[in-house]
């Protein structure tokens, strides 16, 4: 049975748990209720582990558990489609009988987009609607305040909140106000994306998963002892380590032989013992005395897993100290994996136009890619050869190369200069096309 938690404060939760008794009998939605949308945070934390997903009330509760979630967690919320907002509309027209043009609304700034679209599609002058935005750390005083000062200022008709509290507050102040609530459609909707990234999720954690480990130089070890059984003793070790690192992906170990073994197991359980396998190529490098590179690829069958985990063993050894590197089915590689410089990105593309630049430029789509995902991880509005060149392990001049030939066929421009430090000509500074 998987297991999905629902969390909110307590009408929006029992809102939800009513739609939720509509979907299938193998889902179970375990109820997390709070008073203070702080709690959050210690709420997906303590109970992540025993839950296959989470439904959100609302965009705060989501932002936050995001934050401190992994990003391949699977988290929902109702994302306004409109209707929510429509229904407030309505029921203030019916309870004033009369047409309604002058609100003060408040929402969070990632659904600014959604809120200018429905009032776009109701026709209603920007003139007279009053909008409020925050983020996670939203101060509810000041949002009520900023209803009342416009309600007192005689340039609303009333107001729509996403807050209870704020709900209340303005009551006792005599203002007309209607809460923004998920309709029944939103939550059935959203249940049905959650539930679909759960079995999913499932799938991807049961598909097989193998390891390469390989040492490298394996074969010039004897030439640095004298040691008769040496590299008996040696491989016999390295097999006490790998086995250890099987028992916890409940695996199976095969030696090719000249240092280089395969590990069969699951994505999933290849997925969460991560920190091991890091661990144990650091073992094996320290009692070998070479660089340890590991290769994983994931499939749907064997040979597909064994077909990726090939490429990646081979990019491995690629790299300057090795390192573990990880191919999906999906045509994602991963880099560095489970260190602070852990780098994701596609070898593949469907994009037509891309790779006829891509072609014209002759820097290949993984290079590309590789590129992108950097200048995303590191946040870099503009950049250097040189700082791509230090970051992707390659000479200046080949990263000079690449970002003139992706400025000749606009995938890239020359956005300035940077004068360096000792003497010497200024750093030319580029920056990506969107």
């Amino acid at each position: 049975m998987y297991r999905i938690g629902v969390v909110g404060p307590f009408p929006s939760v029992e809102r939800i748990l009513a739609v939720a008794n509509e979907f299938e009998h193998e889902i179970e939605f375990v109820p997390f209720r709070y008073e203070d949308v702080r709690d959050v945070s210690k709420i997906v934390l303590e109970h992540h582990p025993e839950l296959n997903g989470w439904f959100f009330s609302g965009p705060i509760p989501f932002t936050i558990a995001k934050n401190v979630l992994s990003p391949d967690a699977n988290i929902v919320y109702c994302p306004p489609n409109g209707s929510n907002l429509y229904r407030c509309f309505i029921q203030m027209s019916i309870d004033q009988k009369t047409a309604v043009n002058r609100v003060s609304i408040d929402m969070i700034e990632s659904e600014g987009t959604h809120l200018r679209e429905a009032m776009s599609e109701l026709d209603i002058p920007e003139e007279g609607i009053y909008v409020s935005t925050y983020n996670e750390n939203f101060d509810l005083d000041a949002i009520t305040q900023f209803h009342v000062s416009l309600w007192r200022e005689g340039k609303t008709q009333g107001a729509f909140t996403t807050f209870s509290v704020v709900e209340h507050a303005l009551r006792e102040e005599g203002i007309p106000v209607y809460r923004v609530l998920m309709t029944k459609m939103e939550i059935r909707q959203a249940m049905k994306i959650v539930i679909e990234k759960v079995k999913s999720s499932y799938f991807k954690d049961t598909q097989i998963g193998v390891e390469i480990i390989e040492l490298e130089q394996f074969d010039k070890i004897p030439e640095r002892t004298s040691t008769r059984f040496y590299l008996q003793h040696l491989e016999l070790k390295i097999r006490q380590i790998l086995l250890a690192l099987c028992d916890r992906l409940d695996g199976s170990l095969l030696a090719n032989g000249n240092g280089r073994y395969q590990i069969f197991s699951s994505r999933g359980a290849i997925q969460r013992e991560i920190e091991m396998l890091r661990h144990t190529v650091e073992q094996l490098s320290l009692e070998a005395e070479v660089p340890v590179a590991v290769g994983v690829g994931f499939g749907d069958t064997a040979f597909s897993a064994e077909n990726n985990a090939r490429k990646a063993i081979q990019h491995a050894k690629e790299r300057p100290g090795a390192g573990i590197v990880v191919v999906q089915d999906n045509g994602v590689m991963m880099e560095s994996v489970g260190e602070t410089e852990e780098l994701t990105y596609s070898f593949r593309s469907s994009d037509r136009e891309l790779l006829e630049k891509l072609n014209r430029a002759n820097v290949s789509v993984k290079s590309y890619n590789k590129l992108r995902a950097l200048v995303q991880r590191m946040g870099w509005k503009t950049f250097s050869t040189t700082d791509i060149a230090s970051h992707l392990s390659m000479t200046v001049r080949n990263a000079q190369r690449i970002m003139g030939s992706l400025c000749e066929v606009d995938l890239a421009e020359f956005s300035g200069e940077e004068q360096q430090a000792v003497r010497g000509r200024p750093k030319k500074l580029y920056q990506l096309k969107k």
